[in-house]
């Protein structure tokens, strides 16, 4: 068995990590991946010396660069992948039933900043599903679903950003602050149960680091739109509400066009 360490300057988070995982997944010779997004490293684990793999990491244009080649004794366990996907599962589950509360709650309270939060907590729920699928299925259809996910996202992401405009330019209602503050602070106690199961899993791959550093996003997010929900009902202006929305909308524009990068 043989060890390769890449560093790739430009993996900074899980959509690069899905790109990379769906381009390599037919090479026969590699047995396991390990990403370390916070060091940019990839340490590839493989029966023999193949130089496709260094030629396909140069060809998505990330920066990629060999460190070193070494022979190892490394033994792989099924029990702990399996132990990984079942938190992970909860933690999709979780992003997405609350992807579902917010965006109904923020399109009955006429919250741009509910709305927003909830496409971040639905590009949150693909990224982690199509990690889940990549083990095993045809890569062309994995493909497939990842585009077609993108394209839904950034629909939803322009849409919302469409009718932020009119908001910003109309005269609109208040939003109800009550609604916006509860409904966030609720969000907010799922991500902190998601962080706690991650940290549970006193997990140092990867993939587990990741999930923590989406989750930690989200909370900053969630305390975001809490903090516009008081500033709207302490100015009773509709703005702090519009404007925490804009941001959180750039943000999932900018998760689904790396979500449809994994399409390509």
């Amino acid at each position: 068995m043989y060890k390769t360490v890449f560093h790739i300057n430009k993996m900074d988070c899980p959509s690069e990590e899905n790109l990379i995982r769906m381009k390599l997944e037919g090479i026969k010779e590699i047995k396991r991946l390990d990403f370390d997004l916070e060091q940019r490293n990839l340490d590839i684990f493989h029966s023999a010396k193949n130089s496709e793999i260094e030629s396909v990491l140069a060809s998505l244009n990330l920066g990629s660069q060999r460190i070193e080649t070494t022979k190892t004794r490394e033994h792989f366990s099924d029990d702990k992948r399996q132990s990984q996907s079942r938190l992970l599962w909860s933690v999709l589950l979780i992003n997405f039933s609350f992807f579902l509360i917010e965006i109904g709650f923020g399109l009955v309270s006429k919250s741009m900043g509910l709305v927003a939060d909830s496409l971040d907590m639905l590009a949150d729920a693909i990224v982690y599903g199509l990690s889940l699928w990549a083990v095993g299925g045809a890569v062309s259809r994995k493909k497939k679903v990842a585009k077609w996910s993108g394209y839904f996202q950034l629909l939803l992401a322009l849409t919302g950003i469409v009718e932020l405009i009119r908001r910003f330019i109309g005269f609109e209602a208040l939003p109800d602050f009550r609604v916006m503050i509860v409904v966030s602070v609720f969000a907010l106690l799922a991500n902190y149960a998601c962080l706690y199961l991650l940290h549970k899993s006193k997990s140092k791959e990867a993939h587990m680091k990741a999930s923590m550093i989406f989750t930690s996003n989200d909370i900053i997010i969630n305390t975001g739109v809490i903090a516009a929900g008081l500033l709207v009902m302490l100015t009773q202006s509709k703005y702090p509400d519009l404007i925490i929305g804009a941001i959180v909308f750039i943000i999932v524009v900018r998760g689904a066009l790396r979500i449809l990068k994994l399409g390509k």
